[in-house]
């Protein structure tokens, strides 16, 4: 008998992470109760991730933590021969993804799973220390990166490459399960991919963001790597920089093979499933399934509705550079500007860009706005909802976000930037749905401007404030509830279960 039933695969989120995706998580655990699922959590580094947050429900049968980015326990350095035939099927696995065009093919990840990592194959200390493994590395630097510091190059080489001996080896030791459901391409996705082939399984991929997207805009935006040019670059249009683009071919490829070998893939609206498509899904195994919330959770947040709009434009989120904290301050200034009554509350941990945080408090001294804008931390988010006017979203990217529709279920308008599904939710997603009226605004990211101009129109008329918060609350309860997102996996699990290779 299989250990479980769903083997779910998290990438930097549940169950010690806080935050949307880690509560969709366990709240799908909690709505299936009749499915056994184990947990395969990822993470980069230890100290990168407090205690475990959530407490797991009784249809958990197991968690395991891997932290792939961790340095191997110290071996003696020493030069060796890896075994003679072995390294030229590792030399075009890493072309695939210096190029990420095409997906790694399945005599690819089946040398991944039988080879990479295997006392009888390619080790790690292969891939660092011996000879061949450096002939390869100078030869793809050659071909690949000829005008990149080769410093940069050979550090950049082995803390890319190197994860993918512990994802083999984990996908070789988890527990026989029925059907492998990731979350996310990226690292998980690919260790789905890897263990799709290790069990002959079925593979769900269930995308709430689209992973390769989001990674690049971290990338695009890391300072830990430094934009080193060659000496005579000297063009205006320099490309970016290799180190970057290194990553960001390797995080492709990641998403690109989960896309291909997925028995199944789905998205929370029809522009992430687009975004899929391009990045290489087939179509005919993309579908849509939204989030839903369970709607008596808000009710008693909904009757202490004011009749009035309270002057207090809420952010519920992270507070991390993707979710654009920056504009939410200065959007709240120029709001005080024009109504000092204003204030703007961030409501979301803190904790997890300590830096991001510290230069968010320093612009809110700098502006001089210490009275207006507070940092309020975790909180209970039924108890928050009620004392806000509208409920501002500032992201620069998002996919469906709960916090919406958290704020609609309790009459609250919304402001959000024009990113994922933002704009079905506010103004509806079909014309049926359109009919209910909006529930707010939408604008541009990075608009503070705009963005005050659009929380004054909503605060400023109480009887289209009620219209507004009238038009959420009955989107949520014709298409955006919980059950309905249950009934749509628990057929999607029961059409996996009895899926034959």
């Amino acid at each position: 008998m299989p250990h479980s039933d769903i083997c779910l695969l998290l990438e930097g989120t549940y169950p010690y992470v806080r935050g949307g995706v880690s509560s969709w998580v366990h709240q799908l655990i909690q709505g299936l109760p009749q499915y056994r699922f184990y947990l395969v959590f990822i993470g980069g580094t230890r100290e990168s991730y407090g205690p475990q947050y959530f407490s797991l429900p009784d249809n958990v049968v197991g968690l395991e933590t891997h932290y792939i980015m961790e340095p191997e326990a110290e071996t003696r350095l020493r030069a060796r021969q890896a075994k003679p035939g072995i390294v030229e099927e590792w030399k075009d696995i890493l072309s695939h993804f210096l190029l990420a065009e095409e997906p790694l093919t399945l005599q690819h990840i089946d040398y991944l799973l039988n080879v990479l990592g295997t006392k009888d194959g390619f080790t790690r200390q292969d891939f660092l220390f011996s000879k061949q493994a450096w002939d390869i590395l100078t030869e793809l630097y050659w071909e690949h990166s000829p005008k990149q510091s080769f410093v940069d190059y050979f550090w950049t080489f082995r803390n890319i490459y190197s994860p993918l001996f512990k994802l083999a080896n984990i996908a070789r030791q988890v527990p026989s399960t029925r059907v492998v459901h990731t979350i996310s391409t990226g690292f998980a996705g690919f260790l789905g991919v890897l263990l799709q082939r290790q069990q002959r399984l079925p593979f769900l991929v269930s995308e709430h963001g689209i992973y390769t997207k989001e990674r690049k805009i971290d990338l695009t935006q890391a300072t830990w790597i430094k934009d080193r040019h060659h000496v005579l670059d000297n063009s205006i249009h320099r490309s970016l920089e290799h180190t970057r683009k290194m990553w960001m071919s390797f995080f492709e490829q990641l998403g690109r093979s989960a896309y291909t070998y997925a028995t199944q893939i789905t998205a929370l609206y029809e522009g992430n499933r687009e975004r899929q498509i391009r990045d290489g899904a087939p179509p005919t195994r993309t579908g849509i399934v939204v989030n839903g919330i369970r709607l008596e959770r808000f009710a008693q947040a909904l009757a202490q509705r004011p009749s009035q709009p309270p002057k207090v434009a809420g952010l519920i989120g992270r507070v991390v550079p993707i979710k654009d904290i920056k504009t939410f301050i200065r959007t709240i200034t120029i709001g005080v500007g024009q109504d000092p009554d204003l204030q703007g509350w961030i409501v979301g941990p803190y904790e997890e860009d300590p830096s991001y945080y510290h230069e968010c408090e320093l612009l809110v001294q700098s502006l001089g706005m210490q009275q207006h804008i507070k940092f309020l931390g975790m909180q209970n988010i039924a108890e928050i909802l009620p004392q806000l006017g509208v409920c501002v979203l500032t992201s620069i990217s998002e996919a469906q976000p709960l916090v919406l529709l958290e704020a609609m279920a309790c009459g609250v308008p919304c402001v959000a930037t024009d990113v994922g599904a933002c704009r079905e939710i506010i103004e509806g997603m079909t014309e049926e749905d359109q009919q209910l009226g909006r529930c707010g605004y939408i604008v541009d990211i990075a608009s503070p401007k705009q963005t005050a101009t659009a929380i004054a129109t909503c605060l400023a008329d109480p009887q289209q404030w009620r219209q507004f918060g009238d038009s959420g609350l009955a989107r949520v309860r014709q298409y955006y509830q919980e059950a309905m997102m249950f009934e749509r996996f628990n057929s999607r699990y029961q059409e996996l279960l009895t899926w034959q290779e």
